[in-house]
């Protein structure tokens, strides 16, 4: 494997930006001093005026393999994370079929040793008839990231609405619970009324957030933090959307002694419902993107740290799919590729510091799952490293979106900075807008 010396670089890590010389030995990060001199046999890259950030965690996103690979696969996915600076994924049960057991869920991670040019992990899946199957993944918690419960929204055969179920793997599961939160039954109703009222051929996307509602958002998220505190489990709730939910989580302990931790997507930090206007259905998704007080909130809860953690919920459809009427049209967004971009811009932006969203993209999500030796800067950890160029424009079009659907919310917008190297375990997987697919992504671990 080729060694690399990154000179003269701003190293943005745990809270702090020096510049210094990065030395980067096969898979690990060997030296990060002022000043380093080596022999021969390795590759420099000058890193002056970039800056240097540990390689992008995503601990939620949809790569649809196996079973819905018209829309994306576990290839071209993580390729896509990589040309966006994500080194890292968590990937979601909900597949055809979906990962309710032990040895669908093995499939997956050999797909992902073959294909997947990022690191990588998978939930485990939760039924409410798979409770035994389940809890066999405890013998797999250094291995697995955890398991997932949708406790609201409805995906085939995985809504878990069965409270002796919800019984047994809050009080019994070893690993972290990461769970979708959206009280069925409320946007059952909601949508019967304003099916009623308006005529479902009249709905659009800008009456989603009033379908699945912030109060929908809230009664599910309660439900699972009072299993949480009951059991003492480690319970982390995907993708808060509303400014409700946040009184159920707290900034009183550091993130390391959290039983309960929070994450906020890319999406509602950016759109509004505003934004129905101009993206209709190219924005729906669940939880919906809501009123805008809700992002002001988001916002103040991600900055005083009651939301841990910043990911994409990436979720690919064709482009066909989402030209559908609002009924038929599946909810979910493509943006794995982009997220590190989007939070630039809020940094460009004065939204954020660079050291607060290196902080909730890789620092906080190493530190929630207890991934081994990632996440960080450090000597002897693995080398998942980005640079990136603040005074380098990104336009997406069309020729660089590289998702299988072909298609982004972003296509002709200008982003202020631009991915210019990505390292995978101290592969350069992406340089200057080419890729090396010669080394696979590596299975990633977590400490007990």
């Amino acid at each position: 494997m080729q060694n690399y010396l990154i000179r003269n670089i701003a190293v943005v890590n745990e809270g702090r930006t020096t510049v210094q010389d990065v030395w980067i030995k096969g898979d690990r990060i060997e030296k990060i001093a002022p000043q380093i001199t080596l022999d021969a046999n390795y590759k420099e890259i000058n890193g002056e005026g970039k800056h240097l950030l540990p390689g992008v965690i995503d601990d939620q996103v949809h790569f649809r393999e196996p079973g819905l690979t018209h829309k994306a696969n576990i290839y071209t996915e993580a390729r896509a994370a990589v040309a966006g600076g994500t080194t890292s994924f968590m990937e979601m049960p909900n597949t055809k079929p979906a990962a309710l057991t032990q040895e669908i869920l093995e499939e997956k991670y050999d797909i992902a040793a073959q294909r997947s040019l990022a690191n990588y992990s998978f939930f485990m899946g939760v039924a409410n008839d798979n409770a035994d199957e389940v809890l066999k993944t405890n013998a797999k918690k250094d291995r697995v990231c955890g398991v997932k419960i949708f406790m609201g929204s409805s995906t085939g055969n995985m809504l878990v609405d069965n409270y002796l179920t919800l019984e047994r793997i809050f009080s019994q599961s070893e690993l972290l619970i990461a769970t979708h939160c959206e009280d069925e039954k409320i946007i059952r109703t909601n949508m019967a009324a304003f099916q009623a009222e308006k005529g479902e051929e009249n709905l659009t996307a800008a009456d989603h957030p009033l379908i699945r509602n912030e109060e929908a958002c809230f009664e599910s998220s309660l439900v699972a933090v009072q299993f949480a505190q009951k059991h003492n489990s480690r319970l982390h709730i995907l993708h808060i959307s509303t400014e409700k939910e946040l009184q159920l989580f707290s900034n009183m302990l550091p993130l390391s002694e959290k039983r309960i931790t929070a994450e906020v997507c890319v999406h509602h930090l950016y759109f509004t419902a505003d934004d129905y206007v101009r993206y209709g259905n190219l924005i729906k998704c669940n939880p919906a993107i809501k009123a805008e007080h809700n992002k002001h909130a988001l916002w103040k809860g991600l900055l005083d740290d009651r939301l841990d953690i910043i990911a994409t919920d990436h979720a690919p459809h064709t482009w066909e799919e989402k030209q559908q009427p609002y009924m038929q049209a599946p909810s979910g967004v493509p943006l794995v590729q982009h997220s590190l971009l989007m939070m630039l811009e809020h940094v460009s932006k004065g939204n954020l510091t660079l050291e607060k969203m290196v902080e909730k993209m890789s620092h906080a999500p190493a530190t929630c799952f207890r991934i081994q030796e990632r996440g960080f800067l450090r000597e002897g950890y693995f080398a998942d490293c980005v640079i990136v160029d603040l005074q380098q424009a990104t336009m997406v079009d069309k020729p660089n979106i590289y998702y299988k659907c072909g298609w982004s919310p972003f296509e002709e917008h200008t982003f202020p900075a631009a991915v210019t190297h990505t390292f995978v375990s101290g592969h350069l997987a992406w340089e200057n807008g080419q890729f090396n697919e010669n080394v696979q992504g590596r299975r990633l671990t977590f400490g007990v």
